[in-house]
């Protein structure tokens, strides 16, 4: 099944797995979004409590959701290019987390990134 480390990442790996194969595509960015709130939370933590392995692993987490969503991006609506440039901020900085880490930084990104989740989740769906 998953080589993983511990029960708490299989489970949540199994979980997470589940989610994706039932999601609409609302629901995959609304997902996505929701991975990349929470790997940057843990990247924080981690930094915190000075776990090197496990902020390594969040900061990869929060890539790869940052990837999900510029591929998802549909350029033919009005908000593209202003998502667009947002996440190549976000990855930017996460990046620039790699090498020098700055929790205050990826904490604003994060509460940016729960607002635009916020606004995505509220937001009549199109054809309702």
């Amino acid at each position: 099944m998953h080589a993983l480390k511990s029960p708490h990442e299989a489970y949540r790996r199994v979980d997470f797995d589940a989610r994706i194969a039932g999601a609409d595509p609302r629901q995959l960015v609304l997902l996505c979004y929701e991975q990349l709130i929470l790997a940057l939370g843990s990247a924080i933590h981690a930094e915190a409590i000075g776990d090197n392995a496990r902020k390594s692993q969040a900061l990869t987490r929060a890539l790869s959701a940052i990837t999900a969503l510029q591929l998802g991006l549909d350029h033919t609506q009005p908000l593209a290019t202003a998502l667009t440039a947002l996440f190549e901020g976000a990855r930017q900085q996460v990046l620039d987390s790699v090498i020098r880490f700055d929790a205050a930084k990826l904490g604003r990104l994060k509460d940016d990134i729960t607002e635009i989740a916020g606004a995505f989740r509220a937001a009549p769906v199109a054809g309702d």
